[in-house]
């Protein structure tokens, strides 16, 4: 393998603006995010009252579920369950 020689990096005051435009479009969405959270929380606890606490982490567990694809109810193992309906 041919080894080369290091090339040097210009960084050009374009570069720096768009890096720059792009991270406070970044943190601006985050903020969004966060104040909906906060107001979608304050909502659901004045609303449900001291019983929605677990009916939030209920619901979260059940969102984080569904995006990963985790089924957590348990498949039977019998043998219907396995091959359907099979007719011989």
């Amino acid at each position: 393998m041919l080894r080369r020689k290091p090339t040097r990096l210009e960084l050009k005051l374009d570069d720096i603006e768009e890096f720059d435009s792009v991270k406070k479009e970044l943190e601006s969405r985050k903020k969004q995010r966060e104040d909906v959270d906060v107001v979608g929380v304050a909502s659901t606890a004045d609303v449900g009252g001291p019983s929605s606490a677990s009916g939030d982490a209920k619901l979260r567990s059940q969102i984080i579920n569904e995006r990963i694809g985790y089924d957590p109810e348990p498949k039977s193992n019998n043998l219907h369950s396995l091959f359907g309906n099979l007719q011989f």
